[in-house]
């Protein structure tokens, strides 16, 4: 495990306080953001996971949590486009520079616009990717919305 990911950067240069987690990562594992709630003893809801969607044919990221699905309707509506649809993984790594199951919100090759599920700003601290399988990053959501410059919305079905 790297000591040190392009995510844990991101978060250090924008002076973010948080802790690292690691944690065996399930490549088989059918849900990835449940797995990883198991595997650190956390509340499904407090862990956070990073999707790479289309909106209007254009990147976007969406922060929810991991025991939750995603409104593609809500998600358009939340960046006032017209069509969202999930990303497909191949583009979503070579968007972000990650490999799928280690995708971060936190410095990703290209910043695109990013919405966290406003319900998850409640939550005293929320993990999400550190930028590797198997690598999560515990802060404050409000943190983490503010370093991605990303907006907060209903965003879940």
């Amino acid at each position: 495990m790297a000591k040190a990911t392009r995510a844990t950067q991101f978060l250090e240069k924008a002076g973010v306080a948080f802790t690292t987690v690691t944690y065996d990562y399930d490549p088989d594992a059918e849900r990835i953001g449940l797995q990883a709630a198991e595997a650190i003893g956390e509340a499904p809801h407090r862990v956070l996971k990073t999707l790479m969607a289309e909106l209007d044919g254009k990147p976007v990221c969406v922060v929810v949590p991991s025991d939750r699905e995603v409104s593609m309707k809500k998600l358009a509506a939340a960046f006032g486009g017209k069509h969202a649809a999930m990303m497909k993984p191949a583009v979503a790594e070579k968007t972000t520079g990650y490999v799928v199951g280690g995708i971060s919100p936190f410095g990703q090759k290209k910043p695109v616009p990013t919405a966290i599920e406003v319900e998850s700003l409640n939550e005293p601290h929320v993990y999400m990717n550190g930028g590797q399988r198997g690598l999560q990053v515990r802060l404050s959501p409000q943190d983490a919305l503010n370093a991605l410059r990303a907006i907060a919305a209903p965003l879940v079905a």
